[in-house]
C-alpha cells in the first residue's frame, strides 16, 4: 500500500470510528478471524470495511437506540431467511437460508428496478437471485424487506446498494470519480445519522 493510500485509509478509519460511538461498538474480530473469514469464502474484504471490522467494531450492538444497527460479518438478519412474494416480487421463491457467495461476482451494475419490467422467468430468476446471493456482505436492514449490501466482487467492489421491493440501487452514483471506499463511510455516516436519499424514500412509504 502507497503511502497516499495508507493515509486515506487512516483517514477513513477515524471517520468511521468517529461515526460509532464506543458504548455501541462489538468487539473488533481481529486480523486472524477477518482472514479466516475472507480464506473460507474466497475473497478479500474492500477497505476500509476491513480494517473496521479488524480493528475498530464488528458491527453493533442491539441496544443502539434510535441509530440502525451495524450487522457482524457475515451476519444476516431475520428477515433475510424469510420468503415474502411482496418483498422479493419473484416468481420463483427466494431461499435466504441458502449458502451465500461472495466469490462469485455481483451481477448489476447500474439501478435496476425489476418490478416495472416485464418478468420473463429464465432470463430475470438467476440474474434476481444472483443480486441476494452473490459478491456481498450484508450490512443491515431498515425494513423486513430492505437491505443495505456491501458489494466485494465484481465491478461494484467497495460500493454500497440498497435492495428494496422490486429495486436494487446504489447508494451513491457509481460513475463518480470518487473512490469507492468513500462509499462506506459516507454511507455509515448518513445512516447512523437517518439521513439520505434512501431515508425520504422510506418516509414516502410509510
Amino acid at each position: 500500500m502507497t503511502d497516499a493510500a495508507n493515509q486515506r485509509l487512516r483517514s477513513a478509519i477515524s471517520a468511521l470510528s468517529d461515526t460509532i460511538p464506543r458504548d455501541l461498538r462489538r468487539p473488533p474480530l481481529g486480523w486472524a478471524d477477518v482472514q479466516a473469514w475472507e480464506a473460507a469464502h474466497g475473497v478479500e474484504l474492500p477497505e476500509p470495511y476491513r480494517t473496521f471490522v479488524a480493528e475498530v467494531s464488528n458491527g453493533t450492538s442491539e441496544g443502539s437506540s434510535t441509530t440502525h444497527r451495524l450487522l457482524s460479518l457475515g451476519q444476516l438478519p431475520e428477515s433475510w431467511q424469510r420468503w415474502e412474494a411482496e418483498c422479493w416480487l419473484s416468481p420463483e421463491p427466494f431461499d435466504g437460508t441458502a449458502s451465500r457467495k461472495p466469490a462469485v461476482p455481483f451481477p448489476l451494475e447500474d439501478e435496476w428496478q425489476w418490478e416495472y419490467d416485464y418478468y420473463e422467468h429464465d432470463q430475470h430468476s438467476p440474474v434476481l437471485h444472483g443480486i441476494y446471493q452473490h459478491g456481498s456482505i450484508l450490512l443491515g436492514s431498515n425494513r423486513g424487506c430492505e437491505f443495505w449490501l456491501l458489494i466485494v466482487t465484481g465491478p461494484q467492489r467497495g460500493r454500497v446498494w440498497w435492495l428494496g421491493d422490486g429495486c436494487a440501487a446504489p447508494y451513491a452514483d457509481a460513475g463518480e470519480e470518487a473512490e469507492p471506499e468513500v462509499d462506506f463511510v459516507s454511507w455509515l455516516q448518513d445512516w447512523q445519522a437517518d439521513r439520505g436519499w434512501w431515508s425520504q424514500h422510506l418516509e414516502s412509504l410509510d
